[in-house]
C-alpha cells in the first residue's frame, strides 16, 4: 500500500509547477492593478497598459529562473547578494519598459525631459521581483523537502518489508528442522507409513508457506486452514493423544491477519505442553470480534505452567519473540500480545488486533 502511494505523482513536474505559478501569479498581478484602477477615473486603454506591464514582468522574470538554477549551490551569503542584485537589475529594466509603454499608449507618445524618469517606480518593482525570487526559492526548497521525505519514506518502507520477510522466513527453517527430525526418527524405527504421511503433509504446508507473500495479510479463515495443515503433521506424530478445538466466528473468519501468525505459537504449545502431557493433549483456538477488534485466544492444557506466565516473555524463544516482533512491525502499538494461565491447567496466548477486512483496506 505504501509503495502504491509513493508511486503516484502527487505534484506536477517541475516545469509544469513553474508555468502554472508564473501564469497565475502575473495574471493575479494584472487583476489586482486593474481593480485598483477602478478607484480612479481611467480610460479603457489603461487596461491594455496593465496587461502589457504584466506581460513584461512575466517575460522579464523568466531568465531569473535559469540564472537561479545555475547559482543554486553557491554560498548562502553570496547567493543572497546575487539574488538582490539580479532582482534590482530586472526591476530597473522592467520599469524602463513599463514607463515607456505607459507614456507611448496612455500619454500619446509623451517623452520625459530626463532619462532618469524612465526608472520611475523601480523600487516598487524591485520589491515585486524580489518577492518573486523569494517565492521561487521557497517553493523550490519545499519541493526538495517533499522529495527527501518521499525518499526517506520509501527507504523506511523497504526496510520495513525486509524486516517482515526476515521474520517470516525465519520460521520455515525452525519448523522444517523439527519436522524433518521427527520424520527421521520414524524412518529409523521403520515406521515408513507414518513417515510418508508426514512428508506428504509437510509438502502441502511448505507449498502454502511459499505461495503466500510474507508482507501481505490473509483472512483468518485461510490462516486456520494453513494451521490445520501444520496440525495434520503433528497429529501423525501424536495420533489420538492430540485433540484440536477450533471456534472461530463467521465475522472473525473475514479478519485479515499476518500469514502463519499462529504456527510458531502452536509449535511452542506442542513442544512444551502437549509433548509433556501423559494424558490427552488439547489445543484450542478461539477467535471473535468485539468492539471493532479481533480477539484470538490460543490455549493448551500442558502441565507445570508457571504461576506468572508473563515472565516467559522476558526470555522468549524464537516463536514468541518472532511473533511479537512481526506484530510490532505491522501494527506499531496498536495490538496486544500477552500470556495467561489456562484453567484448570496450561497456558493461553491472547492476541488483540485491529479488525481489518478485504473490503476495509
Amino acid at each position: 500500500m505504501v509503495k502504491a502511494i509513493l508511486s503516484k505523482s502527487w505534484f506536477p513536474s517541475s516545469d509544469r509547477w513553474f508555468w502554472l505559478l508564473q501564469l497565475g501569479g502575473w495574471a493575479g498581478y494584472a487583476l489586482v492593478n486593474y481593480i485598483g484602477s477602478l478607484m480612479h477615473e481611467m480610460r479603457d486603454i489603461y487596461g491594455v497598459v496593465l496587461i502589457l506591464g504584466a506581460y513584461t514582468g512575466f517575460f522579464m522574470t523568466l531568465p531569473l529562473r535559469y540564472f537561479y538554477q545555475r547559482v543554486w549551490e553557491w554560498h548562502p551569503l553570496l547567493l543572497m547578494f546575487v539574488v538582490i542584485l539580479a532582482s534590482y537589475t530586472i526591476a530597473c529594466l522592467w520599469a524602463v519598459i513599463d514607463n515607456a509603454t505607459y507614456w507611448e499608449i496612455y500619454k500619446f507618445g509623451f517623452t520625459p525631459d530626463s532619462k532618469l524618469a524612465y526608472f520611475k517606480n523601480n523600487i516598487a518593482k524591485f520589491y515585486i521581483v524580489l518577492s518573486w525570487s523569494g517565492l521561487y526559492f521557497g517553493i523550490k526548497y519545499y519541493r526538495m523537502l517533499q522529495s527527501e521525505k518521499q525518499k526517506a519514506l520509501m527507504a523506511s518502507s523497504m526496510a520495513h518489508q525486509a524486516q517482515l520477510k526476515m521474520l517470516r522466513y525465519q520460521l520455515n527453517p525452525h519448523f522444517l528442522f523439527n519436522s524433518l527430525n521427527a520424520i527421521s526418527t520414524l524412518i529409523l524405527v521403520k515406521d515408513t507409513e507414518i513417515a510418508n504421511k508426514m512428508v506428504n503433509r509437510l509438502s502441502h504446508f511448505l507449498r502454502f508457506s511459499l505461495d503466500n507473500d510474507p508482507i501481505k495479510k490473509i483472512t483468518l479463515k485461510k490462516e486456520v486452514e494453513a494451521l490445520m495443515l501444520y496440525l495434520d503433521i503433528e497429529k501423525v506424530r501424536f495420533d489420538e493423544r492430540l485433540e484440536i478445538i477450533i471456534d472461530v466466528s463467521d465475522e472473525a473468519k473475514k479478519a485479515l491477519v499476518p500469514s502463519l501468525l499462529f504456527q510458531p505459537l502452536i509449535e511452542n504449545a506442542i513442544k512444551y505442553a502437549i509433548a509433556k502431557t501423559e494424558d490427552q493433549g488439547v489445543l484450542s483456538l478461539t477467535a471473535y470480534i468485539e468492539r471493532g477488534e479481533l480477539k484470538v485466544r490460543l490455549c493448551d492444557n500442558g502441565p507445570n505452567a508457571p504461576e506468572q506466565p508473563e515472565l516467559l516473555m522476558r526470555n522468549a524463544g524464537v516463536g514468541l519473540k518472532n511473533t511479537r516482533e512481526r506484530l510490532s512491525a505491522l501494527y506499531g502499538n496498536d495490538f496486544s500480545f500477552r500470556m495467561t494461565k489456562n484453567k484448570p491447567q496450561g497456558l493461553c496466548v491472547e492476541i488483540v488486533l485491529p479488525y481489518e477486512t478485504l473490503e476495509s483496506v
